[in-house]
């Protein structure tokens, strides 16, 4: 699988605590084993991010991304629940 991260997502993991920083690397770790890991809560979203899905890293940070095709995803944006979808 290819892991690509667009422009909006590298500055705003830039952005994000040490510690969000990391645990954003072990949740990758577990999605490239297993996309459907049921600890990253992978699923469909709809309005703004119509066609994109996202993955829990934290409690309340998700990490978006949208699969290019099915062996190229690519990481659009990071942030909490309310930042990224109110």
């Amino acid at each position: 699988m290819t892991i690509t991260y667009g422009r909006v997502f590298k500055k705003m993991l830039r952005k994000q605590s040490k510690v969000i920083q990391e645990k954003f690397y072990e949740r990758l770790a577990l999605f490239i084993k297993n996309p459907h890991y049921p600890l990253l809560n992978n699923h469909a979203l709809g309005g703004e991010w119509d066609g994109c899905r996202s993955i829990n890293v934290t409690g309340d940070i998700r990490a978006v991304f949208e699969e290019i095709d099915d062996k190229h995803v690519e990481f659009a944006d990071i942030g909490s629940h309310s930042e990224l979808y109110s």
